[in-house]
């Protein structure tokens, strides 16, 4: 069983910036990917950031040049660094893994931590 844990969601004011956790555990031998997403009310859920297990990084459009995701294999961790925030940044933000246990490899979700962006 894999699990998926967010932290460093919180309320900022924009321009702000806030650091998110996403930490995974559970029966893998490795991770080949790393996601953020984020839901706001009444929105699909969308791609924020991802990096591939050799490093590579894709980004949403409207966060380029201001997130800016990492990870760190050994703790079986990845980060997302949000800068400048803004309101409409304001969504409940998702970390999502493609983990593999052999030649099995299936995406796992966290729960979510929440992020507010104040004007």
């Amino acid at each position: 069983q894999v699990h998926l844990v967010e932290s460093g969601g919180g309320l900022v004011q924009a321009g702000g910036s806030l650091r998110l956790s996403c930490v995974a555990s559970g029966a893998m031998h490795s991770i080949k990917a790393w996601g953020w997403y984020r839901q706001a009310p009444g929105n699909q859920r969308d791609l924020v950031a991802r990096i591939t297990n050799e490093g590579d990084t894709n980004y949403g459009d409207s966060v380029k040049g201001r997130f800016t995701i990492s990870r760190d294999n050994a703790k079986k961790a990845a980060y997302l660094q949000m800068n400048s925030l803004r309101p409409e940044d304001t969504a409940v933000y998702y970390c999502k893994i493609n983990g593999c246990s052999g030649f099995r490899c299936s995406d796992y979700w966290g729960q979510g931590t929440r992020v507010t962006v104040s004007s």
